[in-house]
């Protein structure tokens, strides 16, 4: 048999071995493109932010008294009738993501051995009891906002509506972080949470990969995307886990658009409120949770980085210490979107409505915690060093520290003292959602 019959009769291992060297060839030249060039051809600076992260470690003596302090919160803020927890201190209300940041919070404290086993048990049962008792916006999903000791859906004015308000996917989607964690880390509660999303409806919070939000408008329901870059994908990490279709929500690469701050590239929104209707932050929180929660994956690791990055930068540019994120303040209008850029302008401060906040810039205590759990550099460090002492030790933290005035922003809150105990969970015990 000659050569030219053996090539014609091997033809087809011929074929397989060139199309197997092909791929690993494109592989390994996709890898070693640029990232941003990966995203955006567009792109033009080179310098990657996949940044190193220190390894876990017990807590320091002093982070101990950190994490008792934002226990407090929890401790004064617990409804005991329904197991509900007050999203702002002493105030009888709560939003799903509030409620998420309680349930991460009381298995941060489980995971740091701060409760005796028998007050976990029995506060995560108590919450799940009434998260299924929660009356539903059209008998599909959570309200956004409930009556803590009631459990009836309110306005965020805490006003009794009797058909609510809307759904938040975002929020929802928050919550099935915890609800995931329960179910694989914590069987025993996992015929609660089985009866939780059975009574739910979580198919319509997605729609052709996208998560959907619901508003009631003058007694008519609209149903509109939901999410920008950072939270949309964030929260559609946690609907993915349960084999809903969020293709086109966690894909960071569809809307992304990069903006030069301090001369680093940083991924913004290019979803415009003038077209799209929602306001397009960034900000620290999305990226702080995906890490102590997820652990990141490729581009949030980037992303992280260079948020991250550009807030040090600012810091050296300026002198002024800078981690930003959105808050509740102590003051009208009481809720601020501190952030890297938002609405066509970098570090822009707005309000819920898109009016200028700027007088209420603040050096957010939850993302100064998040960036120095995950980083632990030399800057983080000097965010810790200002914001270590903002707290009441029998109220929990206080949400940050106002940039033109110096002084405390008092605000209490489920959500900022939550952060900080996942952010101390993390540090010792590692990525906290772990199948």
């Amino acid at each position: 048999m000659n050569i030219k019959q053996n090539l014609v009769r091997a033809r087809s291992h011929i074929i397989f071995m060139i199309a197997v060297s092909c791929a690993f060839g494109l592989v390994i030249f996709l890898e070693g493109l640029n990232f941003e060039t990966r995203v955006t051809p567009k792109s033009t600076l080179k310098k990657s932010f996949d940044l190193a992260m220190p390894a876990m470690r017990d807590l320091s003596t002093e982070e101990k008294q950190w994490a008792t302090i934002a226990w407090k919160y929890f401790e004064n803020n617990t409804i005991e009738s329904t197991g509900m927890v007050n999203s702002v201190d002493s105030y009888p209300s709560t939003t799903l993501w509030d409620s998420s940041s309680y349930l991460m919070a009381l298995i941060s404290v489980q995971r740091l051995a701060m409760i005796e086993p028998s007050e976990f048990k029995q506060r995560v049962g108590k919450f799940l009891d009434s998260l299924v008792s929660l009356p539903l916006y059209e008998n599909k999903l959570p309200n956004k906002v409930y009556n803590t000791e009631s459990l009836k859906m309110v306005d965020y004015q805490n006003k009794p509506v009797e058909k609510g308000i809307g759904w938040s996917a975002l929020d929802i989607g928050r919550l099935m972080v915890p609800l995931n964690i329960l179910v694989w880390n914590y069987p025993e509660f996992t015929p609660k949470v089985r009866k939780i999303t059975q009574h739910w409806d979580l198919a319509a919070v997605v729609k052709e990969g996208e998560l959907i939000g619901a508003l009631n408008e003058n007694g008519k329901t609209a149903y509109l995307q939901e999410g920008r870059l950072g939270y949309e994908e964030y929260g559609a990490k946690a609907f993915q886990l349960v084999g809903l279709d969020v293709s086109n929500a966690i894909d960071y690469t569809t809307w992304v658009k990069f903006i030069d701050i301090h001369g680093i590239n940083i991924p913004t929104d290019s979803r415009t409120p003038e077209k799209f209707t929602a306001h397009n932050y960034v900000v620290s929180e999305p990226y702080i949770l995906d890490g102590l929660e997820y652990g990141w994956d490729q581009v949030s690791r980037e992303f992280s980085g260079r948020v991250y990055s550009v807030q040090k930068a600012h810091y050296e540019a300026t002198g002024k210490l800078t981690a930003v994120s959105e808050d509740n303040i102590d003051q009208a209008p009481y809720f601020v979107y501190n952030a890297v850029f938002t609405d066509g302008k970098k570090w822009n401060a707005i309000t819920e409505d898109g009016k200028d906040a700027s007088e209420f810039k603040t050096l957010s205590t939850k993302a100064a915690f998040g960036w120095h759990m995950l980083y632990e550099t030399d800057y983080t460090k000097k965010l810790m060093g200002a914001v270590s002492k903002l707290y009441d030790p029998e109220k929990g933290w206080y949400s940050g520290l106002y940039e033109k005035s110096g002084k405390p922003n008092k605000a209490l809150t489920a959500n900022t003292n939550g952060i900080i105990l996942e952010t101390l969970a993390y540090k010792q015990t590692g990525i906290l959602l772990k199948p």
